[in-house]
């Protein structure tokens, strides 16, 4: 299959996504990517750098011609969100992409594609690569850990790069010109529970809640996809007066709309029936409720073996309010700019086993003071249910500059060559902008990229089409970079 992707135009933008994609990368397990990419400028007798941190750093003088323009930083992260389907037998840590065409779009085979960002290390590689693309004095900024924490980002010190220029290739629309993204934060709430040591005289079951669209949790959050803890928790209560949980797991990243929910309940034996029964009614219901936008959510009742422990009652109320009334969803819309969403939360993960829960939560925003409100909204919400609440990961927006002499040349060019105006916009993302700018601030930045469906989702796709086309704005961008002061 993956040898189809190989003769896509532009080809070498293919190859090498298809070489990386051969590659595991999981966010915080990158060793094998980093080590693929310092060979691969190595190979090119490029001078390659590892920052302490493990971001990699490949220099490329300006080619004949283009030494007087400003020299660029070109800047894509390494790790890869892995999302699966449930009933999709894959091993991450050992296997690599596997690839398929349907129509205009390149996709997986029930996993995620990791064209985020593996498509804008691609672009990058091609162009070091190349012997006949003009460009000014590059450095290609490879970051590690975008996903799940931003930890490459923060961690590049001042002094490593030398650009005056950033492009950053992690947008997912290829008509839109990125000068901006909001902030976030890592909101986790844990509390211990009590456990009841069951008597046998009970009848368990398995709860399986799958087939939710999932996607990005900053780019998809406007989009009202279902939740599938806060669909789950909707079951629990409409059946929490005959039921004790045991376990639960759903979601599985804090930046995915989680797709999934496993629990297993247990209730009285003579009560089994009318749980059944108000379970699937509860379900049904959601499901008529969300049926044009999440087709195809399956709700499995499946009777299992009695577990031997479960949370009491005031353990598991205070679980399904602090779930309940927690905030999940778009907080804020933006006052200065239409469409986009200012501030926002995702419920990305409930856990609940042997007598701990943990609620894990990604609060992004454009605007602090909104983040602060929505953060305050969780806290109190979690602390009322007596949870204790943890605020970790924080990272910081990134500010528009309209002033941009990049942006300029950029809304040119692709006017020029597409005969439209390309969007001007920020994103409800946390793009590595903000946080790079922390130690460079004086760097001109600006973000683009091809067309990316479902990222973080199995569903994700990466238009061919759109390839081609944000290839030959590239091209175009690295002729016309401006020139030295």
């Amino acid at each position: 299959m993956n040898q189809e992707i190989r003769n896509l135009e532009p080809k070498a933008l293919w190859n090498n996504f298809s070489d990386i994609n051969a590659v595991p990368r999981a966010s915080k397990k990158e060793e094998r990517i980093i080590a693929f990419v310092v060979a691969f400028g190595k190979k090119l007798d490029l001078e390659t750098v590892i920052d302490p941190i493990k971001n990699v750093i490949i220099k490329k003088p300006a080619t004949p011609g283009m030494e007087n323009r400003k020299p660029i930083v070109m800047q894509s992260h390494l790790d890869m969100v892995h999302q699966k389907n449930s009933d999709t037998i894959f091993d991450f840590e050992k296997e690599g992409i596997k690839m398929k065409i349907e129509g205009d779009w390149v996709t997986a085979v029930g996993t995620t594609l990791g064209a985020d960002n593996g498509l804008g290390v691609a672009a990058i590689m091609s162009v070091l690569e190349s012997t006949d693309i003009p460009h000014p004095a590059i450095e290609a900024l490879f970051t590690i850990d975008e996903e799940t924490g931003m930890t490459g980002a923060k961690g590049l010190q001042a002094g490593y790069l030398e650009g005056e220029i950033l492009l950053n290739l992690d947008t997912e629309e290829d008509d839109e010109i990125d000068i901006g993204c909001a902030g976030g934060v890592d909101v986790t709430a844990t509390k211990n529970y009590t456990e009841i040591i069951l008597n046998g005289n009970c009848k368990a079951f398995k709860l399986s809640l799958t087939g939710l669209r999932g996607g990005h949790s900053g780019m998809d959050i406007h989009k009202e996809f279902g939740n599938a803890n806060k669909i789950m928790n909707q079951i629990f209560e409409a059946t929490q007066n005959i039921i004790n949980i045991s376990d639960l797991k759903g979601g599985s990243l804090r930046n995915a709309i989680p797709r999934e929910s496993f629990a297993t309940i247990v209730c009285n034996t003579k009560n089994a029936a009318q749980f059944i029964a108000k379970a699937e009614e509860s379900a049904n219901k959601i499901k008529s409720d969300l049926s044009a936008i999440e087709p195809d959510l399956e709700f499995v009742i499946e009777a299992t073996k009695c577990p031997l422990k479960a949370m009491t009652d005031e353990d598991q109320n205070n679980l399904i309010l602090a779930t309940k009334n927690a905030h999940n969803g778009v907080f804020k819309m933006s006052e200065t700019m239409q469409g986009l969403v200012e501030a926002s939360n995702n419920i990305a993960k409930i856990n609940v086993m042997h007598g701990s829960i943990e609620i894990g939560c990604l609060t992004r925003s454009s605007v602090e003071e909104s983040k602060k409100q929505i953060v305050d909204q969780l806290t109190t919400t979690f602390e009322q249910e007596g949870f204790k609440v943890k605020l970790s990961g924080a990272y910081p927006g990134w500010s528009p500059n309209a002033n941009s002499a990049i942006l300029a040349v950029m809304e040119n060019l692709y006017e020029k060559l597409f005969d439209k105006k390309a969007d001007v916009v920020a994103c409800h993302a946390g793009l590595e902008c903000g946080i790079l700018g922390t130690n460079y601030p004086d760097m001109d930045m600006i973000s683009f990229g091809p067309t990316i469906k479902g990222a973080h989702s199995p569903d994700e796709r990466a238009s061919i089409s759109s390839s081609q086309k944000f290839w030959k704005y590239l091209l175009e961008i690295l002729k016309n970079i401006p020139l030295k002061e």
